[in-house]
């Protein structure tokens, strides 16, 4: 086997395993997120521009950075605003299991979510658009 080959075949490897990684969430149920979001909804809004409650409003959350998801959203604690991080599906699974341990000091009450498949049902439901 030539080089060119062995080399060929451990890049094929290589992206199959980063694909693997990439996709590591379970896939999620949007209807069912949106019925978890009923929860969320006591500190959350969904659709921009509502009346501000606890928390922002989550409308278009991936790509966007956190403590500045929602420009009228005036409470983001100085922990989240520093964190330097960008919501992906990723960052709102480990942020939604224990907000706490994934940035600590900020504001957010919650205590978790645990369950995995939960998650990725709200993560789904919050990367569609708003009706």
């Amino acid at each position: 086997m030539t080089a060119e080959r062995l080399l060929a075949g451990a890049l094929l490897i290589a992206v199959l395993i980063a694909g693997t990684a990439a996709s590591a969430l379970p896939p999620g149920d949007a209807a069912a997120g949106a019925r978890a979001f009923a929860a969320c909804a006591a500190c959350h809004a969904r659709i921009a521009g509502a009346p501000q409650r606890n928390g922002p409003a989550l409308v278009a959350v991936i790509g966007k950075r956190a403590g500045a998801v929602d420009p009228g959203y005036a409470a983001y604690s100085p922990a989240l605003k520093s964190a330097k991080l960008t919501w992906t599906a990723e960052t709102l699974d480990a942020w939604l299991a224990r907000p706490a341990k994934f940035v600590p000091g900020n504001r957010m009450a919650y205590p978790g979510m645990p369950d995995p498949v939960a998650r990725a049902n709200l993560i789904a439901f919050l990367t569609t658009p708003p009706k």
